[in-house]
């Protein structure tokens, strides 16, 4: 499955939710829809599995040889942030009508569901009302009924919610395998630090607008001002020695061994561990990556003030 999105925008009244927005869903792979509330990720979303069509744009899914304007009805499933389960019927009620209504059979929703409920450490709850579980259980049951019919395609809307640690890093493998077995998955959670680790690549959007797109290493070069570098020394070197060099930020421990600082993005590490390597013994010298969260958060501000002055 390939996945085109070109040029859309989608408009609601007087709000314009999507604005030129294009990128490409690889198959296979894992891809990140990530932004604040109104950023336009849920009006995509609805494009992309056919509940609303683009004002302007388009939408196209090679799937088994044939062109769709949106994912055709079957080769999907879908994680909503709100679960829409029933509360009064068991787990294995819910999940044998989910299965009904994708078509399956009995005895490939009993496969299914043996599989899944194992996988989950469900398997002694199958007949507790859903009402019973913790939140991140009714969540687990939510991904597997999302999951049940074996889609080549998932879209996840926030699947570590209600999740504690363990069961996070459970859920993440889990994907991981899904896209070991060649499922592509588009998620949107707001856990940045999950989302660098299983992602391949990361659409990030503000007010309808993709504000960078690729994977990690594209989205540090399109929204990173600055490097940090950090480098230590066998023995003390005061900072004032470090004063000729191109650093910014300059922080030091207390014995004076390790510093941190900022150099521009046009800086040559090389050159600059030639020069820091002449003031003593150097022990380490990288570069360090500011976290997803950061990145993400600075260029949501920064595309709102932009887009501030603007107007």
């Amino acid at each position: 499955m390939q996945i085109t999105l070109s040029h859309l925008i989608k408009e609601y009244a007087t709000l314009r939710a999507v604005n030129d927005v294009s990128f490409q869903v690889s198959e296979g792979g894992i891809i990140a829809l990530l932004g604040p509330n109104g950023a336009g990720k849920s009006s995509l979303v609805r494009m992309l599995v056919g509940l609303t069509e683009p004002d302007s744009g388009s939408i196209e899914v090679t799937y088994q040889g044939r062109t769709y304007p949106h994912l055709p009805e079957g080769t999907f499933g879908y994680l909503p942030e709100d679960r829409g389960l029933y509360q009064d019927r068991t787990l294995k009620q819910n999940l044998i009508y989910i299965g009904q209504l994708r078509g399956l059979d009995k005895k490939e929703i009993q496969q299914q569901l043996d599989h899944w409920l194992q996988r989950f450490e469900l398997t002694e709850r199958a007949n507790e009302q859903l009402k019973q579980l913790s939140k991140g259980n009714q969540q687990k049951i939510q991904l597997i009924a999302t999951l049940l019919h074996k889609p080549p395609m998932v879209i996840l809307d926030e699947p570590f919610s209600g999740l504690d640690p363990v069961n996070q890093e459970h859920v993440l493998t889990v994907l991981k395998e899904l896209k070991a077995a060649g499922v592509t998955i588009l998620l949107s959670a707001h856990q940045m630090d999950l989302v660098e680790r299983l992602a391949d690549e990361f659409v990030l959007m503000n007010r309808g607008q993709v504000i960078a797109h690729g994977p990690i290493d594209a989205i540090h070069q399109q929204l990173a001002d600055k490097q940090t570098i950090q480098f230590s020394f066998a023995s003390p070197v005061e900072p004032a020695a470090l004063s000729a060099l191109p650093l910014a930020g300059l922080s030091a421990q207390a014995d004076n061994t390790q510093f941190t600082a900022e150099v521009g993005l046009e800086q040559p590490l090389h050159e600059l561990l030639a020069q820091v390597s002449q003031l003593g013994a150097l022990q380490e010298f990288r570069r360090q990556r500011k976290p997803l969260h950061d990145l993400y958060l600075s260029a949501v501000r920064s595309s709102a003030a932009t887009q501030e002055i603007r107007k």
